[in-house]
């Protein structure tokens, strides 16, 4: 059997040079907010990709921190103490031939971390060939990359080279998120809670605390709005009819309260799609437990 290999890989560069895109590109799915959101000074891990035996999980470091730890506590079991760096940093420019002051402060502080980078040129698509080769030899000029890639984040030009290139980077070692996680993002479990609380609110006693939600979708359109699915999972099929109530006014009503709360903490338009299915136990499987965003304790 193939031994796997995971690898932590800080996307950094100044804003709007096209993290976000780039992001959401190799992810293959739009991962919600990545962009809109002022960058907290926290670490966000903001993409995952599995390809292959490989897993790359893609940071938006904003201060190019030492992630502290690589997955919350959630697998401190299988992790090292010894990870506490990125394994490669990509550092991504616009194609200009001129090394700006925040791409000189990055290039800095990847020197001082003797971290290896990647300069990834992207938006090629916007420029000739000649200057791109200008670009190349002013920025070899002023660090030795492991590796120059020109790249178009928004047409998917060069995205399969890039996953080549940072490959050998990541060192042998198990997934550091489940098939299927994409993001860590907190806003995803924020709403999960949100729609929690207000099913707390509505209904008795006892049918909640065996409820979980997960949510299954969250993305953001172009226009802001995000378009969020959530499934509540509850543990018998009279607890199903409560939720949904009479002609389904009970789930309306949950909907609508958690739609206004996710709204405003979001600060944009959301759509709001909510499904309820009968889970026999959930509470006693911890790989269950597990997916519905609860660490293990």
């Amino acid at each position: 059997m193939s031994m796997t290999k995971a690898g932590i890989f800080a996307i950094v560069g100044r804003p709007n040079v096209g993290k976000s895109t780039l992001t959401n590109a190799l992810v293959g799915e739009k991962v919600a907010i990545v962009s809109k959101k002022p960058q907290t000074t926290r670490n966000r891990i903001v993409g995952v990709v599995n390809r292959g035996q490989t897993q790359f999980v893609l940071m938006d470091t904003p201060g190019l921190h030492t992630p502290k730890s690589r997955l919350g506590d959630y697998m401190v079991k299988v992790i090292k103490e010894s990870v506490s760096d990125v394994d490669g940093i990509l550092l991504l420019v616009e194609p200009i031939p001129n090394v700006g002051a925040p791409e000189q402060q990055l290039i800095d502080r990847i020197k001082a971390m003797k971290a290896p980078a990647v300069l990834v040129i992207n938006k090629v698509d916007t420029v000739a060939k000649e200057a791109l080769l200008e670009v190349i030899s002013t920025y070899s000029e002023v660090h030795e990359f492991q590796a120059i890639l020109p790249i178009s984040a928004r047409k998917g030009d060069g995205l399969t080279e890039l996953l080549d290139l940072l490959e050998p980077f990541a060192p042998e070692g198990p997934q550091l998120y489940p098939d299927g996680q994409i993001s860590d993002q907190p806003e995803r479990q924020m709403m999960a809670e949100i729609v929690r609380e207000k099913l707390l609110t509505c209904l008795d006693k006892e049918i909640p605390h065996g409820t979980a939600v997960e949510v299954t979708k969250f993305s953001e359109r172009d226009s802001e709005i995000i378009d969020l699915d959530v499934t509540i999972y509850c543990e018998k099929d009279s607890h199903k009819g409560i939720i949904i109530g009479k002609h389904g006014a009970m789930l309306k009503k949950i909907g609508a309260m958690a739609r206004e709360d996710a709204e405003r903490f979001m600060g944009t338009k959301i759509y709001l799609q909510t499904w309820v299915k009968v889970k026999e136990n959930w509470r006693n499987s911890s790989s269950l437990i597990r997916n519905f965003g609860y660490k293990d304790q």
